[in-house]
């Protein structure tokens, strides 16, 4: 059975820090492209971060550029959310999700949630004010 089990979410007061983590199993991740998601009810899932297979590409929404990092360990089949500096609007539930699309290049990537084949249930993030 295919999964990804994301956790680290939690409740986390304002400027503080969370890592969350996507574990793999069930085929290897190795090289698809991993992307982070999130929703809040009533709202559409929003990409937040991806990266590329090798991890050389990387992309990052506006509404958190420069305080959330996206990485990967290929060997343990896991992606990384380092999420600083947290605000009451990164409140949501976030999902990482896998594009098996085999790209040409290795720093392509797409941000659409319709691109990514297989997402975990989801972690929930709180960000107290």
């Amino acid at each position: 059975q295919v999964q990804l089990v994301e956790s680290g979410g939690g409740l986390v007061q304002v400027g503080g820090s969370l890592r969350l983590s996507c574990a793999g199993s069930g085929r290897t991740f190795s090289r698809d492209v991993m992307g982070w998601f999130r929703q809040v009810p009533g709202k559409e899932r929003e990409c937040v971060a991806v990266i590329t297979r090798s991890g050389s590409s990387t992309y990052y929404a506006d509404s958190v550029k420069g305080r959330f990092t996206i990485s990967r360990d290929n060997a343990e089949n896991t992606v990384y959310l380092q999420m600083n500096s947290l605000k009451p609007e990164d409140t949501a539930v976030y999902y990482c999700a896998a594009d098996t699309t085999r790209y040409l290049g290795t720093t392509a990537y797409r941000t659409s949630r319709s691109a990514y084949e297989y997402w975990g249930q989801g972690t929930q993030v709180t960000v107290s004010s």
